[in-house]
């Protein structure tokens, strides 16, 4: 058998932290994302969750993942946005998925889709104000609203969403954001267009810059009980943290002053000491730039990480004190709890903690959640 390596998801905190976003932000609605399988944290029991707590729907970034919630079960809104060159279109229409049309070209796909199956298919128009990545160019604008106009009116397409991404910069550039994201509204408006959701800001900008609100949110980090700022914590805004990873102690060993740990040598114990080896490594996602600069608990009492982080495992400096094989380690864990957390991983590694939390997978598994089949109706 091998060694306990699991990640813990409390549905019940996510629950809540879509519950403290809602109210803080409403009246907008609340697109809760979970994308990247939820950044790690398990696609189908985080849109549950946060349909739950009051979401008003479900975002994910590709089709793929938007079906594979679908075929769980998922009955709720979904809406999915970036597309490849071969996307069907068709599937998602015919499992009442909402898609983001970022051009003229993926619009005239979308309603060539539906157009075929004979049924209208919910769209959202996506325009790039600054970020400089998906979206459509301001060049494009008009003819893009042109066009999504022209498919409504053919009963093709029902345009229900007009929405944009903020750069994050500060609060000066996502207000640059927000000038230009209500220059294509009243493009929008001009060309007979009146979506419903009008939405720029995910959890940064929706939590710290109350104007970019507009009439929906996409809260991605924040629904995990993460913050996306490095000076606060999720306590400042009332977000619990869900995700936990725990393994347990693989092996103990006492060591004279002067031993190397780990490949290359790059920490020798300075007086005699005890280690203990933890069976996680940079296969399960751990970064191994985080090298000697973590730590993790064990029994409750934090322990620094010494030398090397190996594929499939690491050591920790207990000093004088003494664990034993099987004993309890929290890897990631609430920081409320005095654990260490995804932010002390992310500074650790000189990453964020979205990268943290998404990139476990390897040979971690999952504890089983209990089923909520209410959960999927959307509020």
């Amino acid at each position: 058998m091998s060694p306990r390596r699991e990640i813990l998801v409390d549905a019940a905190r996510i629950e809540h932290n879509v519950a403290s976003i809602v109210a803080r932000v409403a009246p907008a609605d609340v697109l809760a994302v979970v994308k990247a399988n939820a950044y790690g944290h398990g696609a189908l029991l985080c849109a549950r969750a946060a349909m739950r707590g009051g979401a008003r729907g479900i975002g994910t970034a590709d089709l793929g993942e938007a079906l594979a919630l679908r075929a769980a079960g998922f009955e709720g809104p979904i809406l999915c946005w970036l597309h490849g060159s071969d996307t069907d279109f068709a599937a998602a229409f015919t499992a009442e998925i909402a898609l983001v049309a970022s051009g003229p070209a993926q619009l005239a796909r979308m309603r060539a889709a539906a157009e075929a199956l004979g049924r209208p298919g919910e769209v959202h128009l996506k325009v790039d104000t600054g970020l400089s990545r998906n979206g459509t160019a301001p060049a494009q604008w008009e003819a893009l609203f042109a066009d999504a106009h022209a498919a409504e009116q053919a009963g093709a397409l029902r345009i229900t969403g007009l929405m944009s991404h903020l750069a994050n910069t500060s609060p000066e550039e996502d207000r640059a954001q927000l000038a230009r994201f209500t220059e294509a509204e009243n493009l929008a408006a001009a060309a007979g267009l009146d979506p419903r959701w009008r939405h720029l800001a995910a959890t940064a900008g929706a939590l710290k810059l109350p104007e970019t609100r507009g009439t929906l949110v996409r809260i991605g980090i924040g629904i995990l009980g993460l913050s996306p700022f490095e000076d606060d914590t999720p306590a400042d805004w009332n977000l619990r943290p869900a995700l936990r990873l725990e393994t347990e102690v693989a092996a103990v060993r006492t060591v004279p002053a002067g031993t190397g740990v780990s490949y290359g040598y790059r920490y020798r114990a300075d007086t005699e000491t005890t280690l203990a080896l933890i069976p996680l490594g940079y296969a399960d996602g751990i970064p191994r730039h985080a090298s000697g600069r973590a730590d993790v608990s064990i029994n409750g009492t934090r322990y620094p990480l010494v030398g090397q982080i190996a594929m499939d495992q690491f050591v920790v400096n207990l000093g004088t004190d003494t664990a034993a094989v099987g004993d309890r380690v929290v890897v990631i864990g609430d920081p409320a709890a005095g654990e260490p957390g995804a932010d002390d991983w992310a500074r650790a590694a000189d990453t964020i903690n979205y990268e943290i939390v998404t990139r476990l997978g390897g040979r971690i598994t999952r504890a089983p959640q209990p089923a909520h089949p209410s959960g999927d109706e959307p509020r």
